[in-house]
């Protein structure tokens, strides 16, 4: 009479789909039902994924077979205690919880396949003296979620190719075909437009297949499985014409999704669009694309943020205490001169711009808030803005905003730019010289007259020597 009537294993769910990936824990219970007391050598539990990999490949007479193991993570707990040799466990029903940590890191989904499999599952041995072995094991269905530049798989494809004809049509063929994105959940469908300019003699056919490739590795050697998932065939493109022709593939529900992170196996998917045309090779482009698991691919459809800024929200995050301008009422457009908003050279100016009550105002900036201007236009004139108080506060509150910002001086003093030249007036009229203009003394060789050789008189011209006193002096001499 058999002393054990059942060993069984439940493993709790931690999603609905009864599916468990990187870094979950998984949690259960072992059940053993004794007829009659029994000692045991131990009970225990093992968590473990591996990957494999067997063919056997005959050239002639002789027969290889090529093998190839990966294991990913093996982890044991005992259920009974081991301090002694045996242990005596009575009859009737005994209930041993279990818990482990799945490992995080990249792992590869569970797949089975003609010659290798994924396999993650869950073994409970009983041992005793002199008896077989009790064992049960339960199988984890593991879904990886490592899947890294998710947003960049978002993105539309487009390819084209162009054939010019041979020996038995004239002309050429072009394809342009643009695929929405390149991941897919199963149950998504797959969008293909494709824009036919057939300028030949030849009547073209185009035609889209969604492609398995399952590539096992071992001992430098592979082998491939190619699968032909879904296959649509247009109707005829007929010479000299054009058309544009979209197509729908729908990934199957249950599809195995992308396995890329297994050095042993592989599965890849791409999507094939192609123009049958007779006693011709058949043009064609080929897309990668990608299957995810559902809940990865719900996050990344078109218009879902996947990060912690808003949907259709540009640029990076802003440590500035203002507003951004996308939301601000009072958004004002740069200015053509004001180069980067990090340009730190516009720290100062010397006078706030002229208001111009009768002009209607530029633009609307918030109030009392002046743009930065590069170096060169430093002293000039901003965009006139009216002049109130500011409801932002100070604008040196916070040194981490990327705008600069100052407030006008309280003095309108104007200071002309240092590059300009100045613009001397003429003697005769009057005009105030500003005292932050530069001042020109005379030379000092250069003797000072009150006379104006300008303004005519009937008087005669002055004598020589009294233009030039010192070669008055030194005429005698040169005439010796």
């Amino acid at each position: 009479m058999p002393s054990i009537r059942s060993l069984t294993m439940t493993l709790d769910a931690v999603n609905e789909n009864g599916t468990f990936s990187e870094g979950d824990r998984l949690t259960g219970k072992v059940t053993l039902d004794l007829i009659k007391e029994i000692t045991v050598q131990s009970l225990y539990i093992k968590a473990k994924g591996d990957a494999v990999v067997r063919w056997t490949q005959k050239r002639g007479d002789h027969s290889h077979t090529h093998t190839a193991q990966r294991r990913y993570f093996k982890l044991k707990q005992f259920l009974v205690p081991v301090e002694s040799k045996d242990t005596i466990i009575p009859r009737g029903t005994h209930v041993y919880k279990f818990s482990f940590n799945i490992p995080p890191g990249s792992m590869p989904s569970s797949f089975k396949g003609t010659h290798g499999k994924i396999v993650y599952k869950l073994e409970a041995a009983l041992s005793r003296s002199w008896r077989m072995d009790r064992e049960v094991e339960k199988e984890i269905h593991f879904v990886s979620k490592s899947f890294p530049n998710l947003q960049s798989l978002m993105s539309s494809q487009v390819a084209s190719a162009k054939k010019e004809m041979g020996l038995f049509s004239k002309g050429h063929v072009q394809m342009d075909v643009t695929v929405d994105r390149r991941a897919y959940a199963p149950g998504q469908t797959v969008a293909i437009v494709a824009k036919i300019n057939n300028s030949s003699s030849s009547d073209v056919t185009p035609k889209f297949s969604l492609i398995q490739d399952v590539l096992f590795h071992a001992s430098s050697d592979m082998k491939q499985e190619r699968t032909v998932i879904h296959k649509v065939v247009d109707s005829c493109i007929r010479a000299y014409t054009e058309k544009s022709v979209r197509c729908v593939i729908r990934i199957p529900h249950g599809q195995i999704q992308t396995i890329e992170n297994c050095e042993i196996i592989s599965v890849e998917y791409y999507l094939k669009v192609y123009l049958d045309i007779s006693f011709a090779f058949n043009p064609e482009v080929t897309f990668p694309v990608v299957i995810l698991p559902p809940d990865l691919a719900l996050g990344t459809q078109p218009g879902v943020a996947a990060g912690p800024y808003p949907a259709g929200a540009t640029g990076g995050p802003s440590n500035s205490n203002f507003p951004p301008l996308a939301a601000s009422r009072h958004s004002s457009p740069a200015s053509p001169h004001s180069g980067s908003h990090r340009y730190l050279g516009a720290q100062r100016y010397s006078a706030p711009g002229p208001a111009y009550p009768a002009s209607p105002q530029m633009y609307a900036a918030p109030p009392n808030v002046y743009w930065g201007q590069p170096a060169h236009m430093r002293g000039g004139y901003n965009n006139p803005v009216p002049q109130h108080a500011s409801p932002y506060g100070s604008p040196f509150s916070s040194s981490s905003s990327t705008s600069v910002l100052h407030p006008p001086p309280t003095a309108p003093t104007f200071h002309p730019s240092p590059s300009a030249p100045e613009i001397q007036p003429s003697p005769s009229a009057p005009f105030n010289i500003s005292p932050t203009a530069p001042s020109y003394d005379s030379l000092p060789s250069t003797p000072m007259m009150n006379i104006d050789f300008l303004s005519q008189s009937d008087e005669p011209p002055p004598a020589y020597s009294l233009l030039f006193p010192s070669s008055a002096t030194d005429t005698p001499d040169a005439n010796k």
